[in-house]
């Protein structure tokens, strides 16, 4: 009736299903104990929460916030992408993000969620709008562009961060974000290749 197609085949519904029930029964077997991200034991040889804290979260909201952003990028993204590539991307951008956090915020002493490794995601598909031509990609861009500037300036949300019963981390939003256009620079090269 709106003309509007959501991406319903399988290579596109199982990536974000997947992530999404992987976050659901990490915070289901509250499993939060184990995989955060803390740096006390970190430093005490607990390196895996680097890594595995992107995907537990702190409460049930933070969760619903966080698949929110997976359904987003579902609609929005997921003709750019391959179950292979999906993955690859969650992964990197998870161990990216988390380390950006160990070694650029040593303020942040306890963190949880997927929405840093979710900012590189949006970053990379608006990107890949772009090189495709989609009028959307260059709004998206600007868009994500600004909220992470507006976060910068303003910092984090109380009214979030009360909803999820932490501190919001802008800083992991930021970091995410610099992954996704480290991932997308291919896109980029090959864009400039088909200009020139």
């Amino acid at each position: 009736m709106f003309g509007f197609n959501l991406p319903i085949s399988p290579q596109y519904i199982i990536p974000p299903v997947t992530l999404a029930i992987i976050a659901t029964l990490l915070m289901l077997f509250d499993m939060r104990d184990t995989l955060e991200f803390h740096r006390q034991l970190i430093s005490e040889g607990q390196i895996w929460r680097i890594w595995s804290s992107q995907y537990i979260h702190t409460n049930w909201m933070h969760l619903v916030l966080n698949l929110v952003g997976i359904l987003f990028i579902w609609v929005l993204h997921a003709e750019h992408t391959s179950i292979r590539r999906y993955f690859t991307h969650v992964l990197l951008l998870g161990l990216w993000t988390g380390l950006g956090i160990w070694l650029f915020c040593p303020d942040i002493r306890v963190y949880t969620g997927l929405s840093g490794l979710l900012h590189g995601i949006i970053v990379w598909g608006a990107l890949k709008d772009i090189q495709m031509k989609e009028p959307t990609g260059m709004l998206l861009f600007l868009g994500i562009g600004g909220k992470l500037a507006w976060e910068q300036y303003a910092g984090p949300s109380a009214e979030v961060g009360n909803l999820i019963d932490s501190r919001v981390a802008i800083e992991s939003h930021l970091i995410g974000a610099i992954g996704g256009l480290l991932l997308a620079i291919p896109l980029l090269k090959s864009n400039h290749n088909s200009v020139s």
